[in-house]
C-alpha cells in the first residue's frame, strides 16, 4: 500500500502559475490537485487525452470548447482529448479541482 500526504508533495512547475500537484503518476493514468486562488485562471490549453475534473472546494467558471459553465463543490465536469478548455476563479474562496487524465499522456498539453 501507498499512501501520499498531499502537504509532502511539491508543486508542479506549469504554465499556468497555479499551485498545481501530481498526487498520482502511474503508467495508466495521472491525478493533480490544483489550486487556483481568486483572481487566478489557466491558459487555455488542451491535452492529448480525456481529462475529467472534480471540484473539491470553491467556485469557478470553467470552459470547454464553445461551451462555458459556473460549477461549485462536488460537480464532475468531463473534457474529451484535444478540446481546448480553461478555468476561471472569480471568487473569494480558493477553487481546489481534482484533474484525473486517463490514459496517461505521453503527449505534451498545449497552451493554445
Amino acid at each position: 500500500m501507498k499512501i501520499s500526504k498531499f502537504a509532502d508533495i511539491e508543486c508542479s512547475p506549469n504554465p499556468h502559475g497555479v499551485d498545481a500537484r501530481k498526487i498520482y503518476d502511474t503508467e495508466n493514468a495521472v491525478v493533480v490537485h490544483m489550486t487556483i486562488k481568486p483572481g487566478e485562471s489557466l491558459k487555455k490549453h488542451s491535452t492529448p487525452v480525456d481529462v475529467f475534473f472534480y471540484v473539491l472546494e470553491g467556485e469557478g467558471i470553467v470552459e470547454i470548447g464553445d461551451e462555458k459553465e459556473k460549477v461549485s463543490k462536488d460537480s464532475l465536469i468531463e473534457s474529451p482529448a484535444k478540446t481546448p478548455h480553461t478555468w476561471y476563479n472569480k471568487g473569494q474562496n480558493d477553487l481546489r479541482i481534482l484533474i484525473v487524465k486517463v490514459p496517461r499522456p505521453h503527449k505534451s498539453t498545449k497552451i493554445v
